[in-house]
Order: C-alpha cells, then sequence, then structure tokens
C-alpha cells in the first residue's frame, strides 16, 4: 500500500482519525470536492448530514477506483460541514461508518473539519476533498 497512516509519539491519538500519512506511491492523485449527489447528478440525503457525508465518500472510493486504487489509497481529506457545531459530530461518524461498511475500507485518515457558512448549491450539507497517493 502506498499509504502508511500514523499517530507519531508526541501528538495525540485521536480514535477518529490519524495525525499523519505518509506516501510512498508514485502517482498523486487530487480529487475535487466530492458531494451528496448519484452517478446522475441527483440529490442524496437531503437535510440528512449522514447520508451526504456516506455519499461523498463513497463518491471518493468510485473516483478513485477509476484512477487505480481505492479509498484505502487516500492520504488527506478536508471536510466542510455547513453551520458545522459539535452536536453534528455523531451524524458525521455515522456516515464515515457506514461508507466504511459499503466501500469495505478503514475510513480512519488524516482529516481537517471545516465548518463554511455554504456550499455551492443550497441543499449541499457536506463536501469532501481528497488527495490519494497510487502505486
Amino acid at each position: 500500500m502506498a499509504v502508511e497512516l500514523i499517530n507519531p509519539d508526541g501528538l495525540p491519538k485521536p480514535e477518529m482519525y490519524r495525525q499523519m500519512s505518509i506516501a510512498t506511491g508514485s502517482r498523486l492523485v487530487f480529487l475535487a470536492g466530492q458531494v451528496a449527489r448519484d452517478a446522475e447528478g441527483n440529490p442524496v440525503g437531503e437535510g440528512d448530514l449522514a447520508a451526504q457525508v456516506e455519499q461523498a465518500y463513497v463518491n471518493i472510493g468510485t473516483a478513485l477506483a477509476a484512477a487505480g486504487g481505492s479509498f484505502d489509497d487516500v492520504a488527506k481529506l478536508t471536510v466542510y460541514v455547513v453551520d458545522w457545531s459539535p452536536d453534528k459530530l455523531p451524524a458525521l461518524g455515522e456516515g464515515v461508518g457506514r461508507a466504511a461498511a459499503r466501500l469495505g475500507v478503514d475510513p480512519v485518515k488524516p482529516i481537517t473539519l471545516l465548518g463554511v457558512a455554504a456550499l455551492g448549491e443550497p441543499d449541499l450539507l457536506v463536501e469532501v476533498e481528497a488527495t490519494a497517493v497510487i502505486d
């Protein structure tokens, strides 16, 4: 595998993500932010943060498969959540867990979580961008 995920000594060791990824692969993949749209562009999970997170993660897996990789090759995620507050963490975790089950992967990656006022379309609650490294 081209990406090793670690929590180095001297840093906190969160359960929900890893502090660092070490990439040794030969191809970098920079994926545009993925949102809650199916393959035909139809909205998924209107008003449901967990459903939208799940779809965004599944879209990342789909895109990486087209590049010859998988979600396991993700080195870093950036997650943008509309009107973020800590009470949204359970829904975020639920969506990640459901996506991981669908994809058959460990979803724990280095992640930056950002609260934003809005995204590109009014029904979107979350957008997830990924950087991956594929051998």
